[in-house]
């Protein structure tokens, strides 16, 4: 059986691999614990990961203040270098996105995930000014198509248009729908597809993905990186088995409980994940034994 060569990260198309969307270690009273995160980076980059994305979803920017957001960028790129650091540059308005493309311009970083607009549903000519707009910052842009939280739908049509834009380089999708790999290499066959919802990896992968904003690599980063390796390569012989075994915690991705549940599943792994920062509630006393057996589980199966 002939596989196909894997996608591999370069500096030049520093989107691409297994970029983690970290989780932020929180202390105690929820002040953000720099070392730890530094150390975190660390981990993740020798254990078989890429790059970093923080201040997306799991590094719970939405909670940060503006000193925050910009200590754990610098603190990603003083442990993995600016190129493969990919943060989250997601705000209200347009203006504030581009500050922080522009801060991770400064810093060097290789690329920036953006969302659409989200504090109201944009039309189709708010959004392409938007990202119009921050791509001026002159750091590649990442689209992120989460139309699940934002309900600002990036369908691949949209996704072509700014692409001839020059606006974005790639885009990070998480509708679930997997079809939509097809049309967009179709209509965009440029623009660079990233797995951007872990239950949906080796579908993806097989779609043609060339990249991974994954999650679950936080708790889980050798088994995770084996399993990606082997999806892009085509290498589905191994890649099928190790999906199954993770896919209990993967699956969680879809759920509004994901932060907790990876950082359930890091303490578990013996990776102190933290608290969350408040308004996130804890696990329920269900879902948290619910996400202890399938963690336990994966770990015996993958070590």
């Amino acid at each position: 059986m002939a596989f196909r060569t894997a996608p591999v990260w370069t500096p030049e198309r520093p989107w691409r691999g297994i970029m983690v969307a970290t989780t932020l270690p929180l202390r105690g009273d929820h002040s953000v614990d720099y070392d730890a995160y530094a150390e975190h980076v660390r981990w993740l980059l020798d254990n078989g990961c890429d790059g970093v994305v923080p201040n997306g979803s799991l590094g719970e920017y939405q909670t940060l203040t503006g000193d925050e957001r910009e200590r754990v960028v610098r603190t990603a790129v003083d442990v993995a270098g600016g190129a493969r650091v990919m943060p989250g540059v997601s705000a209200y308005g347009s203006r504030e996105a581009r500050r922080w493309a522009e801060h991770a311009a400064e810093l060097g970083c290789g690329s920036v995930l953006l969302l659409p607009p989200n504090g109201y549903r944009a039309d189709e000519a708010a959004v392409r000014d938007h990202y119009r707009e921050v791509a001026r910052a002159g750091v590649p842009v990442v689209a992120y198509n989460n139309p699940i939280d934002t309900k600002v739908d990036l369908v691949p049509a949209l996704l072509a248009r700014l692409h001839h834009d020059g606006s974005v380089v790639a885009v990070k999708e998480f509708s679930g729908d997997v079809r939509r790999g097809y049309e967009i290499a179709e209509l965009a066959p440029e623009l660079d597809l990233l797995i951007g919802a872990d239950d949906v990896l080796l579908e993806l992968a097989v779609a043609g993905a060339v990249g991974w904003v994954a999650g679950y690599p936080n708790a889980l980063p050798a088994a995770c990186a084996a399993l990606y390796r082997a999806a892009v390569a085509g290498d589905l012989d191994t890649a099928r088995p190790l999906y199954r075994t993770l896919h209990p915690l993967l699956r969680w991705d879809s759920r509004t409980e994901f932060v907790q549940a990876i950082k359930l599943s890091m303490d578990v792994a013996g990776r102190s994940g933290g608290p969350t920062r408040p308004p996130r509630l804890p696990l329920t006393g269900e879902t948290e034994a619910a996400v202890r057996a399938a963690t336990e589980k994966a770990l015996a199966d993958t070590l």
